[in-house]
């Protein structure tokens, strides 16, 4: 991922500039510990609908008018649930015979699915129905387990994974590994859909992969390039950032609209060193990615931009600038594996 085709100006000649460019960084590395360690009781903001971009605009208000649909959900978290599950294709069908957005199975899908557009069809390829279905298949797991003690929230995703009689048996999330996945999973991805109202907290794993990514600056660019010794060390743009945030024991995905959703999304005026930044072809809609690069403050990123270029810095406000990821490590392994939404 990263040939997009476009000429990027560049900030500072590789020649002149790397030199240079290391005490700039070396100043942002030491600059993003200090900011961190002011930062970090400040809480991580609450949801109060999806962040801009988070989700593709074309389902977003259903997202947003369904996700309040009780006390137990919010916008985010259906977001999650549905990115989890499909990956946005309305289109995916499981082995399992789960089908659509949501991924029911046609025997739930009898029982839970509802006509969202009043159609008079129950479709469960249409995401006009499937959204509301997931919504109301949640909220009535929800109320099943109402009076069983902890979480609402976490006890209505662990009745969606095992089952409203194992929640109501263990009186809250059962003893299994993979319901505990679930909930732990579903709730992290929903904060890389929220929209806060705090400063997101910053990373302390930031500034290392700034250091590893400053330390390949001039490098050629290679499409597909993970940076390995028969590749002569060279990167294409998602190779690179996810080899920065590997030395520091995160790993993202491959494709940079996949790492997209490794963390919550800070806004323009809130990047700090190490975000990821973003660019895509349609600003409403996080599946046409085609870019990501490594926020080092002052308005530049470190990145590895088209064939015939080298690493560098560049600036990132340009028109396809569609927003920042700020990675977490409970983020990135909550992302779905590739290939299997």
């Amino acid at each position: 991922m990263g040939e997009d085709g476009r000429v990027r100006k560049v900030w500072l000649g590789v020649s002149v500039g790397i030199g240079v460019c290391f005490s700039f960084v070396v100043l942002l590395v030491l600059g993003t510990y200090l900011v961190a360690a002011n930062l970090a009781g400040g809480g991580g903001g609450t949801s109060v609908g999806l962040a801009k971009g988070a989700v593709p605009a074309s389902y977003a208000p259903l997202i947003q008018r369904y996700g309040n649909s009780c006390p137990a959900l919010n916008p985010a978290l259906l977001a999650a649930q549905l990115y989890q599950e499909s990956g946005w294709n309305a289109k995916a069908q499981s082995p399992a015979n789960a089908k659509g957005l949501a991924q029911f199975i046609p025997a739930t899908w009898a029982s839970h699915g509802v006509d969202g557009d009043k159609d008079g069809k129950r479709d469960i390829w249409n995401p006009n129905d499937a959204i509301p279905s997931a919504a109301a298949y949640d909220c009535s797991l929800a109320k099943y387990v109402k009076d069983v003690p902890g979480n609402l929230t976490h006890n209505m995703l662990a009745s969606y994974n095992a089952g409203a009689y194992a929640v109501l048996k263990y009186k809250g999330v059962p003893p299994y590994r993979e319901t505990q996945n679930y909930v732990k999973t579903i709730t992290t991805l929903a904060k890389s859909f929220e929209a806060p109202t705090q400063t997101v907290q910053p990373s302390r794993q930031s500034a290392a992969a700034i250091y590893f990514a400053q330390k390949q600056l001039g490098k050629p660019y290679l499409w597909g390039g993970n940076g390995t010794p028969d590749q002569d060390g060279r990167f294409d743009c998602s190779g690179l950032t996810k080899a920065a945030y590997k030395t520091v024991g995160i790993e993202l995905p491959r494709v940079a609209n996949d790492q997209w959703n490794a963390g919550p999304h800070p806004k323009r005026d809130e990047l700090l060193p190490g975000d990821l930044v973003f660019f895509a072809y349609d600003l409403d809609d996080p599946r046409s990615i085609h870019h990501v690069g490594i926020y080092v403050g002052g308005g530049k990123m470190i990145n590895a931009p088209y064939t015939g270029a080298v690493i560098r810095f560049d600036p990132i406000d340009s028109p396809d600038y569609i927003g920042a990821t700020r990675v977490t490590q409970d983020g990135a392994k909550a992302l779905p594996e590739p290939g299997t939404a």
